[in-house]
């Protein structure tokens, strides 16, 4: 499966008629690891998200859900209670989060 985050890279990219060999200098990195990166082969690291946000004139939160996204489903793609799972987090990240109030 493709990941969400690659895709949305990949489409800002050719939205703005940015070739691989372009934004991958930005990035410290080579075309075929960015390639791969759009492809979901590769994950991206956390803190480049920012600098490809500038480079693509994308909203920085919205890359950054999607990576995390990613980040998750990789994690319990395979797992017969994903979703069960998901939701328990789901509610502790509610709970954390009205405790700080």
């Amino acid at each position: 499966m493709e990941s969400q985050f690659g895709e949305k890279i990949r489409a800002l990219r050719e939205q703005q008629h940015l070739y691989l060999r372009q934004v991958a200098p930005l990035l410290e990195m080579d075309t075929a690891q960015l390639s791969k990166i759009e492809k979901g082969l590769r994950q991206l690291k956390r803190e480049q998200i920012p600098t490809i946000a500038h480079i693509l004139k994308a909203n920085e939160d919205e890359l950054l859900t999607l990576w995390l996204a990613d980040q998750i489903y990789a994690v319990v793609k395979d797992e017969k209670l994903a979703n069960e799972a998901i939701q328990v987090t789901e509610e502790k990240i509610r709970f954390k989060k009205s405790k700080k109030k």
